[in-house]
């Protein structure tokens, strides 16, 4: 009976990417690009310079928060596979191999992994990276499948990191184990393919990974605010209303399943990082500032007396429901000087069932730098490859 890493490997080696799976790839490499882009003066890029490529860029691309999300799996797909493709001279084609290989693997983890703590982006990440990088060197299925068992003893990463430096250092880290493990195994390094299954068993994955659909099943969700996915809901709800507040905001009251803020793990942020994973910041860069941009997610932004007040104020009920990020919708009541404010929302722009128009993308890469339009217009693989080593030089 075959392994669940040679059924996985089957499937990349035989995958024969559609239209509409193309059409994703090459959106993820132009948000992925821009996102990284719009961290060239962020100190991790400083820190991380002496990293390899792949984890480098991974690192830098993850670090403002405004990468895509595959939401099933709750693995951020994009920020490790298309630096692991584009630092190992591939392709689409090899990035959906990654990308459909995480999303299969992420969702046979399950919420419960993610719930327990994991960071599935990188748990996930590492042996997918080893496909994506493996398809982009030409490895067989046999080869695909040794790689992702070497690339399980750095299959780890936890959400204690969030709020901190380490959330994206180790998304590098996964994406670089990849690239590691890819190239042992053109090299000739034998591995136990099983080593997946029993790595999958004891982080609490179970069950057989779907092969059928698409090459990423369940698309991938945009990210319109450069924070926690998390937060994205609650900030577009308040949003809807935020222009009907009258004087004083008195309270704001968010209902929602318990599992939908599972992330947000700063109730009192003082740091921007911290910023990006709190559901109280949420409401106040939400109330507070036009549009939350990389400005609403600084030091100071987090730590103004309005923003503090406003945390001060946010009573958060729980209700049912605890198997994802999107489950059930948020219910927000705002208290002020005029009648109550009351607003629920299910889907917030920028998820698959919402996604963004080319307006909205265009916008987004605006905001990610005003020279990102014009750097990844008529962009392909080979030209953002060469973009990120101008732009993210290594140190030697």
């Amino acid at each position: 009976m075959a392994s669940i890493a040679e059924a996985l490997a089957n499937w990349a080696a035989d995958l024969e990417p559609g239209p509409e799976d193309l059409a994703l790839a090459h959106r993820s490499l132009l948000d992925t690009a821009a996102v990284t882009l719009a961290a060239r003066d962020d100190p991790l890029t400083g820190i991380a310079a002496e990293l390899p490529d792949a984890a480098r860029w991974a690192a830098i691309g993850h670090v403002l928060d405004f990468d895509d999300l595959h939401v099933e799996s709750t693995t951020h797909i994009s920020v490790v596979t298309v630096p692991v493709v584009l630092a190992t001279g591939g392709d689409a084609r090899a990035y959906l191999a990654g990308a459909g290989v995480m999303a299969r693997l992420g969702s046979a983890l399950g919420w419960s992994h993610y719930a327990a703590g994991w960071h599935a982006t990188c748990t996930a990440g590492a042996p997918a990276a080893a496909v994506a990088a493996g398809t982009a060197l030409g490895l067989s299925a046999e080869q695909l499948a040794t790689a992702m068992a070497l690339a399980v003893p750095a299959a780890g990463g936890v959400q204690n990191a969030f709020g901190t430096h380490g959330k994206s250092l180790q998304v590098g880290f996964a994406a670089q184990a990849g690239v590691r493990a890819a190239q042992l195994a053109q090299a000739g390094a034998t591995a136990d393919p099983g080593a997946l299954d029993a790595w999958l068993e004891l982080v609490g994955g179970s069950g057989e990974p779907d092969l059928s659909g698409p090459a990423v099943p369940g698309g991938l969700a945009i990210k319109v605010f450069p924070c926690c996915y998390a937060m994205q809901r609650p900030i577009a709800a308040l949003r809807e209303i935020r222009h009907q507040i009258r004087g004083q905001v008195r309270g704001v009251r968010v209902r929602t399943p318990r599992a939908t803020v599972k992330p947000l793990i700063h109730d009192r942020p003082t740091t921007g990082l911290e910023g990006k994973f709190s559901l109280p910041y949420a409401v106040a860069t939400a109330l507070l500032d036009d549009y939350p941009d990389f400005a609403a997610f600084t030091d100071a932004a987090v730590g103004r007396a309005a923003a503090q007040e406003l945390l001060r104020g946010v009573e958060f009920e729980s209700t049912p429901g605890a198997d994802g990020l999107l489950t059930g919708e948020v219910d927000i009541e705002v208290t002020h000087d005029g009648p109550p404010l009351h607003v629920r929302l299910a889907q917030p722009p920028g998820a698959p069932s919402r996604p963004p128009t080319d307006a909205e993308l265009a916008e987004k890469f605006k905001a990610c730098g005003t020279d990102v339009p014009a750097l990844l217009a008529g962009a392909d693989w080979a030209t953002v490859r060469q973009l990120l080593r101008k732009t993210f030089p290594r140190a030697d």
